[in-house]
C-alpha cells in the first residue's frame, strides 16, 4: 500500500498561466548568511546541493542560488539543522563560520510560499519546502522562468517552520551591502547564541 501523500508532484502544465503570490523585500531590507569565514558571504551555489538549486547543476550554464535567512536563527538552523533526535552544534563548527548581515541595495521580488495563499497560488503544498530536493529544484527552475520574473523564492525553514528562508537567484554581488557580525561564538553574540540554544533545545559541544 502506498503511504499518502508521498512526494510533492513535479511542476504542472498550468504553472505558466498562474499568478504566483509575490513578496517584495524593499531596498534596505536585511537578510542574513551563515557561512565559512574563508568564503565570501555573497555566494551563488552551483553544485546542486540545496533545495532550490538549479537541477542542471553542476553542468555548464546552470544558474546559481544564494541561500539566506530572515534572521540569524534561521541561518543557523538551516546551515546545521539537527540530526533527528540529536539537537547539537559544536563550537569548532561555529568558530570557522561567520554571520553576515546583508542589506539590499534595491528591492527583490520573491515567489512567496510563506504568506496565506502563496502555495495555493502556484498549485503547490508544504512538501515543496520539506520533501525531495530533486523535485524542489525542478520547481525552482520552472519558477525562475515564469513570466512574473522572480528574483527568488521565499519559504519556511524545514528545521524551524516559524522561520523564513530565502533562495535568491544569481545576480550581481553589488545587490548587497554586507557587514560581518563575526562568529556565533564571539562575545558580541553571546546573548544571541544563548537564546537560540535555549529556544531550540540545542546542546553546544
Amino acid at each position: 500500500m502506498i503511504e499518502l501523500p508521498g512526494d510533492h508532484p513535479l511542476p504542472h502544465s498550468e504553472l505558466a498561466t498562474q499568478d504566483p503570490l509575490i513578496f517584495i523585500l524593499p531596498k534596505g531590507g536585511i537578510l542574513y548568511r551563515h557561512h565559512q569565514k574563508i568564503h565570501d558571504p555573497v555566494y551563488f551555489g552551483k553544485r546542486g546541493d540545496y533545495r532550490f538549486d538549479d537541477p542542471e547543476c553542476p553542468n555548464m550554464g546552470c544558474f546559481g542560488v544564494l541561500n539566506a535567512g530572515a534572521d540569524p536563527e534561521c541561518c543557523l538552523l538551516e546551515s546545521c539543522g539537527p540530526t533527528t533526535g540529536v539537537p547539537a552544534v559544536s563550537i569548532s563548527y561555529l568558530d570557522v563560520r561567520a554571520i553576515s548581515r546583508m542589506e539590499l541595495t534595491g528591492p527583490l521580488r520573491f515567489v512567496d510560499l510563506v504568506s496565506d495563499g502563496g502555495l495555493a497560488s502556484i498549485g503547490a503544498d508544504g512538501r515543496l519546502a520539506t520533501g525531495s530536493y530533486t523535485i524542489a529544484q525542478k520547481w525552482s527552475a520552472a519558477l525562475r522562468k515564469h513570466r512574473c520574473k522572480p528574483d527568488g523564492i521565499r519559504y519556511r525553514s524545514r528545521h524551524a517552520p516559524e522561520r523564513t528562508a530565502y533562495a535568491i537567484y544569481e545576480r550581481a554581488p553589488m545587490s548587497f551591502n554586507v557587514t560581518s557580525m563575526g562568529s556565533f561564538t564571539d562575545s558580541a553574540n553571546e546573548v544571541l547564541i544563548k537564546r537560540i540554544l535555549k529556544t531550540y533545545n540545542f546542546a553546544l559541544l
